[in-house]
């Protein structure tokens, strides 16, 4: 029979271990996960994934370039699990912070957007002008990237800070491909006719409230002001933009990894890559998932190859041009 006192110390070896058990359930059904998804989608999203797999989300919103610093701060002992929706080409200069995985979902996957095994594409983003129906006519909307660098719309042209949006920097590498030799030039050019917002989220609430009658933003940013009734309306510059993905990756020594690797699955889902169509008028980097109706197929679109940041100098450099461009 056993003694009272043995009986006592089985019974705190038995809550101890549930205690550990305890604590490794939780760990299992937790992802901490940063990003630079705007509200609304990480709103609609993650109670999508919280009720589909049972794992608690945690999310840190920052902009793309916050994003990376953050994570390279914390690169000894990580907080973060998952990046989540950042530019690719942000996401191929950390690579050293990630950790590749090759996702379920894989095989689904446009080949035209994999650009790096240190990272998933995620959704394939459109850079186009949003416009502002009531202060500019139809026949008034700038077409040709020379266009909107008229010093008619000095002020007048919204755009985020490409030293701390991804989208912003992405959209200038837009600019620099499609000038070909004249890239800085043409950019340096349409940078005096900007009116900077505090985040890309910004730039279309700017246009949509009258602040500015154009912007330069995402396609989605502007499909959701269209889909809410603002007068605004999309157009696609026609001398040359760009497709390119963002992605999601799993974080080098992230302390969930298990529900991370979930979570980049279930993102890349069918059943994801639809809601964030129909949802969030993201376009998918599936083969099998159709583009929002709204929009415009890519093969009416004068779509050029994107230039990588390698071709153009490297991020430090080109941030120091935008720099000098803008006066910032």
């Amino acid at each position: 029979m056993m003694s009272s006192r043995n009986w006592v110390g089985h019974l705190v070896l038995a809550a101890g271990l549930l205690g550990v058990a305890s604590g490794a359930d939780a760990a299992d059904n937790k992802v901490v996960l940063y990003t630079a998804h705007k509200s609304s989608i990480v709103q609609k999203m993650i109670p999508l994934f919280e009720a589909e797999t049972g794992i608690k989300a945690e999310v840190v919103q920052l902009g793309s370039g916050d994003v990376f610093r953050r994570a390279r701060a914390e690169a000894g002992a990580p907080k973060a699990d998952v990046i989540w929706s950042v530019t690719g080409s942000l996401l191929s200069e950390n690579a050293d912070l990630l950790s590749p995985y090759t996702t379920k979902e894989q095989a689904a996957i446009d080949e035209r957007f994999v650009a790096s095994p240190a990272w998933t594409p995620y959704t394939t983003v459109i850079y186009v002008l949003m416009v502002n129906s009531r202060m500019v006519k139809d026949a008034e909307i700038p077409k040709t990237w020379a266009e909107l660098s008229d010093p008619k719309w000095k002020g007048k042209v919204a755009s985020a800070r490409a030293d701390n949006s991804g989208s912003a920097f992405q959209q200038m590498t837009t600019v620099l491909t499609a000038g070909g030799d004249k890239g800085w030039e043409v950019y340096g050019k349409l940078a005096k006719n900007f009116i900077f917002s505090d985040s890309s989220g910004a730039v279309p609430r700017y246009v949509a409230d009258g602040e500015a009658p154009l912007g330069l933003t995402l396609e989605d940013n502007a499909l959701e002001y269209v889909a809410g009734g603002a007068p605004v309306k999309i157009a696609y510059v026609a001398d040359g933009t760009t497709t390119s993905p963002d992605g999601v990756a799993l974080v080098k020594g992230a302390p969930n990894p298990e529900p991370a690797k979930r979570f980049i699955d279930w993102a890349l889902s069918k059943k994801t890559q639809e809601a964030l169509v129909k949802e969030a008028g993201r376009r998918s980097v599936r083969k099998d998932v159709a583009a929002p109706g709204e929009v415009k197929p890519l093969a009416e679109l004068t779509l050029v190859k994107l230039k990588s940041v390698e071709e153009l100098g490297g991020t430090k450099a080109m941030i120091e041009k935008w720099r000098q461009a803008t006066g910032q």
